[in-house]
């Protein structure tokens, strides 16, 4: 097809994008049923990853629970029994690609094929970069991105057979916004972001649409991930929001979701701002947290 034409379909359908869009700010969207569908959770032991699972309990789902924390991971797997659902925990390091791969199998085996996976597990050592161990470093890019490829690799073959599916990828607003004494842990999240936007845009380009991807990035949380985080303007998340507003993206198959919306202006910042007023930004919003120190 000649350019002129591929250029004058762009203009259609960006026209188009902008009015769906505006049509969805009265219409509201038709959320999908999640009741059945088997569900796996990393890091479910607390958090997001156990706030969430309760959340897909309530919806009828079936729960596949990951940690490395025992009875961290089994409480919310009663926890959701008590709700209603079935719930299925195990004890897995997803900082090993072996465990995951080997928990998969038993997964297929003993549950079925997994067609919601929620790659929630995280770690997130803080300090200078000098400071922070480099076996730290390495568990952070295991835990927090190269797991993200080992569970899907594992799961995706049977969401594509059936084209029927949906990936979640727990990041953060420092995949956009990079903080001091977080670089391994930023890097981390810049990276898992990138995983989603190159696996959303793979799915397209093999026609697999039923498979759907979300990508969750909020501002600090109170989960204890991060000791005492404090900012001018940007609010600390409570748990409990983060994962309703998670379930919400999921159910309308929202692509990314940021937390606050506003978060996602930073990038044009960064764009738009030259240097000097961008370091200028940083001191006005003042992110800080308690350092790890070294020993």
């Amino acid at each position: 097809m000649p350019l002129i034409f591929d250029l004058l379909w762009f203009l259609v359908i960006t026209i188009y994008s902008y009015i769906e869009a505006l049509v969805k700010c009265f219409i509201p969207v038709k959320r999908k049923s999640v009741t059945g569908e088997i569900v796996l959770i990393t890091g479910a032991a607390h958090g997001i990853g156990r706030l969430t699972a309760f959340e897909f309990a309530k919806h009828g789902s079936r729960l596949v629970l990951w940690d490395i924390n025992k009875p961290g991971v089994e409480e919310t797997a009663e926890e959701c029994r008590r709700l209603g659902a079935k719930a299925y925990p195990s004890v897995v390091d997803c900082s090993s690609k072996e465990e995951i791969y080997c928990a998969a199998e038993k997964v297929r085996k003993d549950v079925g094929d997994v067609t919601i996976l929620v790659n929630n597990a995280g770690v997130a050592p803080t300090g200078d970069l000098l400071s922070i161990q480099d076996k730290q470093i390495e568990k952070i890019f295991d835990v927090n991105i190269l797991a993200h490829h080992w569970t899907t690799k594992a799961f995706l073959p049977a969401m594509m057979k059936n084209n029927h599916g949906h990936i979640v990828t727990v990041a953060s607003a420092g995949g956009f916004l990079s903080v001091p004494f977080l670089v391994p842990y930023c890097s981390s999240k810049f990276a898992a972001v990138g995983f989603h936007k190159g696996f959303t845009k793979e799915l397209s380009a093999l026609g697999k649409d039923g498979i759907k991807t979300t990508c969750l990035c909020p501002v600090f949380l109170n989960t204890g991930l991060f000791k005492n985080p404090r900012s001018r303007l940007l609010p600390i998340l409570k748990p409990e929001e983060v994962a309703s507003k998670l379930m919400d993206g999921i159910l309308c198959n929202q692509k990314t979701i940021f937390m606050p919306s506003h978060v996602k202006l930073y990038p044009l910042l960064e764009v738009i701002l030259p240097e000097r007023a961008l370091v200028a930004l940083d001191k006005v919003m003042k992110i800080k947290f308690d350092t790890e120190k070294k020993e």
